[in-house]
Formats: C-alpha cells, structure tokens, sequence
C-alpha cells in the first residue's frame, strides 16, 4: 500500500502562484511515476502533469509553460509548481502514484485550489 498526502491548496488571485506538495509513504518501489491531476465541478477529473522516476515529464496543453512538475526521490515527494493561475485552474487537484509493475494507481484524498477573477 502506498499512501498520498496533498498539501499547498488554497484560494489566490488570477496571476498568481501556488505550491502543491505530494508526500508519499508505504511500500515505495523505485520502478514508478507520479502526477497531478485535477477535477472541476461537474467535469471529469483530467491529467495535469506526470513525471517519471528518472524526472522524464509531460504535460496537459493548458498548462505548458505555467505549471512545473518536480520531484525529490529521497524524500518521496512530489512537487506541482503554478504559476500565472487562471479561473479555469480552479479545480480540486490529486496526486496519483503509479506502480509500474503489478500495475496499481494510488489517489491522494485531493487538495482544492481556487482562482479568482
């Protein structure tokens, strides 16, 4: 079992910059890759970012060149860096840990970020 702990969320101005962070514990296998994802009200839950073991990334088109996806292997943790937010980034965001082999996807419990206008 691996458990997921988000923390960072909150409420900001449109322009602005937030910090996710996503703390990983349990059975920690080295052979994985995590991500951000992120649901709207009424809206399916989306791919923000994903990132490997080896810190290979992608990225949803909506995000490129504002979001930075990170991570400290050392300290299994996870990092979402957001900057020039938008209303339309509104939305509760979850870290998933993907286990490559056997593969099983873990959630966190959801962190909300909210942009104003």
């Amino acid at each position: 079992q691996v458990q997921l702990v988000e923390s960072g969320g909150g409420l900001v101005q449109a322009g602005g910059s937030l910090r996710l962070s996503c703390a990983a514990s349990g059975r920690i296998l080295g052979v994985n890759a995590m991500g951000w994802y992120r649901q709207a009200p009424g809206a399916q839950r989306e791919l923000v970012a994903t990132i490997t073991y080896g810190g290979s990334t992608n990225y949803a088109d909506s995000v490129k060149g504002r979001f930075t996806i990170s991570r400290d292997n050392a300290k299994n943790t996870m990092y979402l860096q957001m900057n020039s937010l938008k209303p339309e980034d509104t939305a509760v965001y979850y870290c998933n840990y993907h286990r490559i082999i056997a593969p099983t996807d873990y959630w966190g419990q959801g962190t909300q970020v909210t942009v104003s206008s």
